[in-house]
């Protein structure tokens, strides 16, 4: 065999092997990260503590949604309902309109209890003095306009009628014009904050992203693909959100799906300043970007600085205190519904 040959024989060798060895690479960089599994009990007594990776929910389960708030003058237009007598709960109940919402705006009936002299939502076996319907001046979707303004008028009045009420409304285009300066404030004072954590090089599965966020207090959300960071008070939203891929959650082989981002989120008029979630929220982003070899962006996939959240986190401090002065702090009953 000449040298010519062998040569040739050992550069094929070397080109074959570096083919294995990048196909090898690939597909180690393109499959998931996994989570970490649990290392075995030493004994029997230790089976029960096992738990799945990924899949622990259980340290701190969802609060209870609260009791519905009740009408308020400050982001409400409220029209009294005089009545010649007593009516009870029950009566109440079945004159109710079947949806409680005029246009996109949410609509109440409460009643002057007869016995606390408290106002609350009707309830059987209750007797009420009076009542009083309302409509919500702004949400997110807009400020009250005529034509809602309408639907509530008729809306009112029919269950006045039906409980042999008086209804007394207030002026329309007053309501509509103090419905426009409401929106415009919440408009230009709303705050809804995301960071998206990129993979850097392999993907994750949705085991290995749930089990890192769960060292952080995250918990499954409704929605498979969706985690929460729950608040300390029992009934508050929750103070972060945590968001990958639903299919890739619901998939027959989760393991095997391949997640290259995730999303942090933070309504910001939905939770109580005393929670710290801005603060919360760019620790959890640093250490689960730490943790799992990815980088912080915004949307447009630009990498967030440390300087850029610090502006952030001062520009929200100011956000706090006009919200305060408006009688509407973050995660106040009024502020959650105005901003929803």
């Amino acid at each position: 065999m000449s040298n010519l040959t062998v040569g040739l024989a050992i550069l094929g060798g070397l080109v074959l092997a570096a083919i294995v060895a990048h196909s090898a690479w690939s597909a180690r960089r393109n499959t998931p990260r996994q989570p970490l599994q649990p290392e075995a009990p030493q004994n029997t007594d230790d089976l029960d503590a096992r738990q799945e990776p990924g899949m622990d929910f259980e340290p701190m389960p969802l609060a209870v949604l609260e009791k519905k708030p009740g009408l308020d003058a400050l982001i409400d237009v409220i029209a009294p309902i005089a009545l010649d007598g007593p009516v009870s709960g029950d009566a109440a109940l079945a004159a109710l309109p079947p949806t409680r919402r005029a246009g996109s705006k949410p609509f109440a009936v409460e009643g002057l209890n007869a016995l606390t002299q408290q106002w609350e939502m009707p309830a059987p076996g209750q007797r009420y003095s009076a009542f009083q319907a309302g409509v919500q001046l702004a949400n997110r979707v807009g400020a009250l306009n005529e034509i809602e303004y309408s639907e509530f008028v008729m809306k009112a009045q029919a269950f006045a009628d039906a409980v042999g009420g008086a209804p007394e409304f207030p002026e329309m285009l007053d309501e509509v014009a103090r419905a426009r300066e409401l929106d415009q404030f919440a408009s230009g004072h709303d705050a809804q904050l995301g960071f998206t954590l990129r993979a850097r090089s392999a993907a994750w599965s949705p085991g290995y992203v749930q089990q890192h966020a769960q060292k952080l207090g995250f918990v499954a959300g409704a929605i498979p693909g969706r985690m929460v960071l729950p608040a300390s008070v029992a009934g508050m939203p929750p103070v972060l959100g945590l968001a990958f891929d639903t299919q890739a959650a619901l998939a027959d082989d989760p393991a095997q799906s391949a997640i290259r981002e995730v999303t942090l989120s933070l309504d910001v008029p939905q939770v109580q300043r005393s929670e710290q979630p801005f603060v919360r929220m760019r620790e959890a982003a640093i250490t689960l970007a730490a943790s799992m070899d990815g980088i912080i962006t915004d949307d447009n996939g630009q990498v967030i600085r440390a300087e850029a959240l610090d502006v952030i986190g001062a520009d929200l401090e100011q956000l706090y205190d006009t919200l305060d002065a408006r009688d509407l702090s973050a995660g106040s009953v009024l502020a959650r519904r105005l901003f929803s």
